[in-house]
Order: structure tokens, then sequence, then C-alpha cells
């Protein structure tokens, strides 16, 4: 890919794990009524097809990782867990009860923080609370962040039990240095057992999550963990972008000199150089950060045109209604977005008192939803249509005129009734998704809201 044009387009642009992005939600947020209303709506819709999706935020860490960029809290003490667990479980009555059966799970994700921070017999007994109270959808899918560092095989085998078939094993890169600079000392001995136990006690799908563009890395280290990795022939690969944003998160990701991370170039080249061994090792992309192995499911479901993405990241189901629980998760209604509270004690005493310990949302807009539709196309399926009538809406001349530049860069292929992103401009799909967010657009915000999209 030219430099040239990675220069032209590397620019601020939100990864569209929603939208509207939750920068540009409406300033006045969410009426608890309207959250409460659009949820109850959308799980009578969808939950005796599809199912719902469930994200339980675990957000425990005994050590800060500084290229971390999600809401967490450091601490040794393993107390903290039983409160915390007791909370959970009574914000999860809270939605039982709004919705007035028995919700069929589909798809649940333990996110963080670090889940395993957890002891094995408290994750079953939050689980078992939350499943006591639930049906799992005949096709579930449960998966979990796992850290290689402290991850158990009491652990895997626990949540296996209940269901569980997905990990995700945090890697990022296996050079000492990096590591030390990152403060996430990870030897790959730990990689390796974490992995064979997985595989040993039944997991289907095991992904090991990679990143670039980290401080003192190289070239090199790039190559080199991917074929380390390419060893354990993981299902799932994820080659993620480290998004460098410390005027959002603040001292923990100022943890080194901001001369020690490799320029636009240099960070380029490792995404290229990486994404190339990766399809020569049988890894075929997905979306955008995202490699799987021609089995897994994540792969077929591109192949089936199901590929979904919201804010777990990219899914192989696809839910109407994703709920989440405990401090600072978002949850999707489709209809509108709610996020929880982003502390401990505040979420703690607020779900103690009975309350949804929601504290800002938004409720999507007719045309939100049509510009929702087109970018979840583009980001799942590198295309989008107007053809019918319901997926058009009134500036989208604009969001096309907008597109010229990249057609004329061969990056976008536009006609008469839709677009297509071929496969060399994938790494732009960010680019192009812009063009069609008129949140965005309208802001005319140049703050520092985003990491950059190439």
């Amino acid at each position: 890919m030219s430099n040239d044009l990675i220069r032209k387009y590397n620019i601020p642009g939100p990864r569209y794990t929603s939208y509207p992005t939750v920068p540009f939600w409406n300033k006045e947020g969410i009426a608890l009524e309207d959250w409460k209303k659009t949820a109850k709506l959308s799980f009578q819709e969808s939950n005796d097809s599809e199912g719902i999706s469930l994200y339980v935020h675990l957000p425990f860490c005994e050590s800060l990782c500084t290229f971390c960029a999600c809401h967490k809290r450091i601490t040794k003490r393993h107390e903290v867990e039983n409160p915390y667990i007791e909370a959970v479980l009574k914000e999860w009555q809270l939605y039982v009860d709004l919705f007035g059966e028995k919700p069929v799970i589909r798809e649940l994700h333990l996110g963080g923080g670090t889940p395993t921070f957890f002891s094995p017999a408290n994750l079953n007994r939050l689980l078992s609370g939350i499943l006591d109270s639930a049906t799992k959808h005949e096709n579930h899918e449960f998966s979990f962040e796992g850290h290689p560092n402290n991850t158990s095989k009491e652990h895997l085998q626990t949540l296996y039990d209940l269901g569980f078939t997905r990990v995700s094993f945090g890697v990022q890169d296996y050079n000492k240095k990096v590591q030390q600079a990152i403060h996430r000392l990870q030897p790959v001995e730990n990689v390796e057992n974490v992995t064979k136990w997985a595989r040993e006690i039944g997991y289907t799908s095991i992904s090991h999550d990679l990143v670039f563009g980290l401080p003192f890395q190289t070239l090199e280290d790039v190559l080199l963990t991917i074929n380390k990795t390419n060893e354990f022939r993981p299902d799932r690969i994820a080659f993620y972008s480290y998004a460098h944003v410390p005027w959002v998160k603040g001292v923990g990701q100022r943890g080194f000199d901001e001369n020690d991370l490799p320029d636009n170039e240099e960070k380029r080249l490792l995404y290229e150089s990486g994404k190339k061994l990766l399809e020569d090792c049988g890894y075929i992309e997905v979306g955008m950060d995202h490699f799987a192995l021609a089995s897994d499911s994540l792969y077929q479901s591109v192949v089936d045109k199901k590929l979904h993405r919201n804010f777990m990241g990219y899914s192989a189901n696809k839910t109407q209604l994703m709920v989440g629980l405990g401090m600072s998760s978002i949850a999707d209604s489709w209809y509108s977005f709610a996020q929880n509270v982003k502390t401990v004690k505040e979420y703690e005493a607020l779900v103690n008192a009975g309350e949804f310990p929601v504290f800002k949302g938004h409720l999507l807009s007719d045309e939100d939803l049509i510009i929702r539709k087109h970018i979840l196309n583009i980001m799942c399926h590198f295309e989008t249509s107007w053809e019918e009538d319901t997926m058009k809406f009134l500036e989208l001349p604009e969001s096309i005129d907008r597109l010229a530049e990249m057609e004329k860069d061969d990056l976008v292929h536009v006609f008469k009734n839709g677009l297509r992103v071929p496969e060399k401009a994938r790494p732009f799909v960010r680019n192009i998704c812009m063009a069609f967010d008129l949140r965005l657009q309208r802001s005319g915000s140049k703050k520092n809201l985003f990491s950059k999209t190439i």
C-alpha cells in the first residue's frame, strides 16, 4: 500500500463498534424509562427467535498494562470479588424482572479488566446465578478473555462445564523489552500452557490477541510473535493496532516516551508484513483486525454473510439485544444505547439500592438507524446498498460526494445504488464509514477523540 495514501488517510477516526459512536451520543443522554422501554421491546421482538447477548464486565486487575484502554480497577485485594458478584447478580435480576420471562442467552462474554482475577469458585457462583434465571440457546456461544499469567486449568475447566467453548488470550508481543514497556511480562510458556489446556479440555475456538505499533516494537518482533503464535495454531488471531490515546486514558498510556513508538510508516509496515505472514500461515482476514482459520465459525459467518459487530467486536452471531452488566458496561437494544457508571463504588451503591446503574446513553433517531445499517454492512461485509428506499436518507448524496477522493484513489467502488470496498482497501474501511457518519461530519470536531485509522 502506497505510503502517500497512508499519509493522506491516516487521520483520527472511530472503530465503529456502534453508531452513533459514544462521543456523539445525545448530550442530554437518555431517560432511564426510554432505555427500559426499548430494551423490553427489543427483548419481545427477538428473545424467542435469536435470543440475547450478555456482556459481563469484570474490572479488576492486579497490575496496570500501559497499552490498555479498558475501564479497570487495579488492586491485589481479592475480597472485592464477593460484593461485586452480588451487585452483578442484582443488576441481572433487574433485567429479568423487566423482561417478565426467562431470557434465552445466545452469546455470553466475560471481559475486563481481567476476568481470571476472579477465582474459579466465584466465577462459577456468578455464572450459575445468571444461568439459573435464563435458558441457554441451542447454539449458544460463551467466551471469555483469559490472562495467560493467571488463567489456571481450573478456570478453564470450570467455565467449560458452564458452557464456555471460546477463549481469547492476550499475547500482545513476545519481545521482553516491549513487554517491559507495556508492563505485561508474560513468558511464552504461559501462553503455551493455557492454549494446550484449553484444547485438552475441549474448547472449540481459541484466539490469541496480538498488537502492533507498541513501544520499541520492530518488524522482527512482530514476525517472531506471529511465527511463535502459529506454532500454537489458535483458531482465531486478532491483530490490533495499538490505539495511543493518552488524552483519554491519562497516565496509564504515558508509561513510555511517545518517541519510543513506531512512526506512521513503520507502523504500517508492521501491519502489512504481519498481515501477509498471517495469510501465508493460512489465516483468512474476516474483518478489520481479525483473522481466522477456515474451520472457525467466525470465517463461516463471513461466507454466510452473517458476520456481526457490536461493542464486543466481531461476532459470528447476531442478536438484536445485548445486555451489559457491571461497571462501565454498554448495553444495546438496537434502538438505543445505555452505559453504566464507571466506578465500582458507584455501581455497587446504585444496584444495591435497586436502581439500574445507567448514567448516559443515546436514543437512536430514524436517520441514526439507517446510517447504523450502512456502517455495519461496510464494517462486516465491505459493501452496502441503498437500492431499497428504507436504506436512503436525506444526506445520502453528500455522503457519496465525500467518497469521491477515495474513489479516485481506488479505495472504494461506488455504483448507482451501492458501494463495495476492494480487498486492498480494507485497511481504509474506517475512513469509508466516516463518509456516512453524519454526527461526526456535523460536529466539525477537531479535538482528539479517536486513534488514527491506519
